[in-house]
């Protein structure tokens, strides 16, 4: 990537040159890292408007999605994750999707409305401070996240999240104490 364009000049190029590639032709797999990384304590805005942060979800399980509604490969993927939250959501597993919007909550809530999502909570940080904060280099990005907020792997491109080898791997993490 040349260095000689800006930050926000390399991110875009990225994101176009990813946009091409395709999503993981050999099937998804979480590959946990070696040691589990510590994660930023991200802020955004929850549906209401209000205040939130990534730590307010310590003692669950949490795929983290950072996605975005002008994004193809995220509305390809939101109705699976819709599914995995239907399916594993609960009081030890959540699947927080992170929108990166500059239109904010109304731009997540009218999306939702328009493509029948209805068990995803809407969250967003229109200041996309969080892009940077997670290291995240295009959408969609996914990170699993432990009960203690450490980063247990991550994936960049959309996934079929409602797959049972999916399933399977996220009741396997979420069975640890």
């Amino acid at each position: 990537m040349p260095r000689t364009l800006r930050r926000p000049a390399r991110r875009a190029l990225l994101l176009t040159l990813l946009a091409w590639l395709p999503a993981h032709a050999a099937g998804f797999r979480f590959t946990p890292y070696p040691a589990r990384h510590a994660l930023p304590d991200v802020h955004f805005l929850d549906g209401a408007g209000k205040p939130t942060s990534l730590a307010a979800f310590r003692g669950k399980v949490v795929l983290l999605n950072v996605w975005a509604t002008w994004c193809p490969p995220c509305v390809q993927e939101m109705p699976t994750l819709n599914a995995l939250q239907r399916k594993l959501g609960g009081k030890d597993f959540a699947v927080v999707p992170l929108s990166v919007d500059k239109g904010g909550v109304f731009a997540v809530k009218s999306f939702y409305q328009d493509n029948f999502i209805d068990h995803l909570p809407v969250y967003v940080d229109p200041t996309t401070r969080a892009l940077d904060a997670l290291h995240v280099l295009g959408t969609p990005t996914t990170i699993l996240v432990d009960r203690k907020g450490r980063e247990i792997a991550r994936t960049l491109g959309p996934e079929n999240w409602d797959e049972p080898t999916i399933l399977a791997q996220l009741r396997q993490e979420i069975a640890r104490p």
